[in-house]
C-alpha cells in the first residue's frame, strides 16, 4: 500500500500537469482567435469576402474556409501581432532561381505582406511567381498577362523550413547532451536531461523495436526509429505552442509525411529477406490460381503500407487544427448576426478549444508512437524468415 506521502506527491504531481495542460490550451486559444480576429479585418490578406449592404455601402463579409486554410498551410513570414499593414511580422528570406533573371535573394518584408510586388516576384496566395515589371506595382492590380511562365526554383527558408531546422537542432541537443552524460556517468543513476530522455528511449527501444524486429536486428534500425519518433513528437508539440517559433503545422504537411513515407518504403524495400519476397510474389503453399489474385494484392500492400503511414499522420494533425479553428470560426459568423451572439458563442469556443488543446497534447505523442510501431512492424516483416518462424515454433 502506498503511504500518505507518496500519495500526496502523485496528488501534487498530477495537478501541476492539469495547470500545465490548461494553461498551454488557454494561451494556444487566445493566439488562435487573436489570429482569427486578425484575418476577419485584413481584407488584403484574403480572409474576407466583399459584399454591399442596402445601403450600397461595401461590407467584408467573413470567409471561414479561407480563413482556416491560411492557418493550416505554409507562409513565407512569421505573425507575431497586430492586423493589415501595421501587423507585427518575422520576414522569411526568399531564394529565387529563373532560368532568365539567375539566382534572387531578399526578404518576404520586401512583400508587404503579399500587398506589393518586388523586383519582378509578387505573392499569388502562399507562392512566388514572376511578374513582367520589375518596379514595385500593387500586387492585388497585378493582371493575367504581367505573370510571366518563367520557370522558378523556389529555395525560399518558409515556416515550416524554418521549423523543420529548428527541431533538429533540438534533436542534436537533446541526443549529443544525453550521450555525453551516459559517457561521464558510466555506470551512475541518471539525472537531469539524461532521466527524462531514459525512458523515452528505453521505451522506444523495448516496447518497440525489440518486440517487432526481434533482439537480432532490431540495433541497426534503432537510430532511425528514436529519430523518426522524436521527430515527429517535437513537431506536435511546437505547433502546440502558440508564440514563435511555434505554430507551425510541420506534421500536417503532406510534403513532411510523404518524406517519412518514402524512407520507410526504401529502407523495408532495401532489407526485404528472400523470404519476404517469395511471401509477395509467390506464397508458399497457396495454389497457383489464387495467386493470380493474391500476388497483385500483396503487391499493392507494399505500396499502401507507407501511403497509409503519410495520410494517418497527416489527417490526423490536420484535423485537430481545422476543428479549433472551424470554432473558432463561429464567433465571427454569429457575430455578423449579432454582437451578443458572437460573444455568446465565443463562451463556448473558447472552452471546447481548451478540450482540444488538452486532447492533442495526448494525440501529440500517440502519432508518433503509432508511426514508429507501425514502421517497425513493417520492418520486422521484411527481415522475418523461416529460420524465425522455426525458432518460435520450438520456443513453445
Amino acid at each position: 500500500m502506498k503511504s500518505l506521502v507518496a500519495l500526496s506527491i502523485e496528488k501534487v504531481l498530477s495537478l501541476k500537469t492539469l495547470v500545465l495542460i490548461v494553461f498551454l490550451a488557454c494561451a494556444n486559444a487566445v493566439c488562435l482567435a487573436s489570429s482569427e480576429s486578425t484575418e476577419h479585418t485584413d481584407a488584403n490578406n484574403h480572409a474576407t469576402e466583399t459584399s454591399h449592404d442596402a445601403a450600397g455601402h461595401a461590407t467584408e463579409k467573413f470567409n471561414p474556409g479561407k480563413t482556416i486554410i491560411d492557418h493550416v498551410i505554409d507562409a513565407h513570414d512569421w505573425h507575431i501581432a497586430g492586423e493589415g499593414a501595421n501587423s507585427i511580422t518575422i520576414p522569411l528570406p526568399i531564394i529565387i532561381y529563373s532560368s532568365q533573371r539567375g539566382l534572387d535573394f531578399f526578404m518576404s518584408s520586401h512583400f508587404h505582406h503579399g500587398h506589393q510586388t518586388y523586383n519582378g516576384y509578387m505573392l499569388q496566395g502562399h507562392k512566388v511567381v514572376a511578374v513582367n515589371e520589375t518596379e514595385s506595382i500593387d500586387a492585388h492590380h497585378a493582371t493575367i498577362d504581367q505573370v510571366t511562365t518563367d520557370a522558378l526554383l523556389d529555395f525560399s527558408l518558409t515556416k515550416n523550413a524554418f521549423s523543420i531546422m529548428l527541431s533538429c537542432l533540438i534533436m542534436f541537443f537533446l541526443f549529443l547532451s544525453v550521450a555525453k552524460a551516459y559517457g561521464k556517468r558510466t555506470g551512475q543513476a541518471p539525472k537531469g536531461l539524461q532521466s527524462l530522455m531514459e525512458p523515452l528511449i528505453l521505451f522506444v527501444r523495448d516496447d518497440i523495436a525489440k518486440t517487432n524486429i526481434g533482439e537480432k536486428h532490431y540495433k541497426r534500425f534503432l537510430p532511425f526509429l528514436l529519430s523518426v519518433f522524436f521527430f515527429i513528437w517535437l513537431n506536435n508539440l511546437l505547433g502546440l505552442v502558440p508564440v514563435f517559433p511555434g505554430g507551425t503545422n510541420i506534421t500536417g504537411n503532406i510534403s513532411v509525411t510523404l518524406t517519412l513515407a518514402v524512407l520507410v518504403f526504401i529502407i523495408t524495400t532495401l532489407n526485404g529477406t528472400k523470404d519476404y519476397w517469395m511471401h509477395v510474389f509467390a506464397m508458399p503453399g497457396v495454389p497457383k490460381g489464387v495467386l493470380l489474385i493474391l500476388t497483385p494484392i500483396e503487391i499493392l500492400s507494399i505500396f499502401l503500407k507507407p501511403f497509409v503511414l503519410m495520410v494517418r499522420l497527416f489527417a490526423n494533425i490536420t484535423a485537430g487544427h481545422i476543428i479549433a479553428l472551424s470554432f473558432f470560426s463561429l464567433i465571427f459568423i454569429f457575430g455578423e448576426m449579432s454582437a451578443a451572439g458572437g460573444y455568446g458563442v465565443s463562451v463556448f469556443t473558447i472552452a471546447f478549444t481548451i478540450f482540444m488543446g488538452a486532447l492533442e497534447l495526448l494525440v501529440a505523442f500517440l502519432q508518433a508512437y503509432v508511426f514508429t510501431l507501425l514502421t517497425s512492424l513493417y520492418f520486422g516483416a521484411a527481415l522475418e524468415s523461416h529460420d524465425d518462424h522455426a525458432h518460435a515454433h520450438d520456443a513453445h
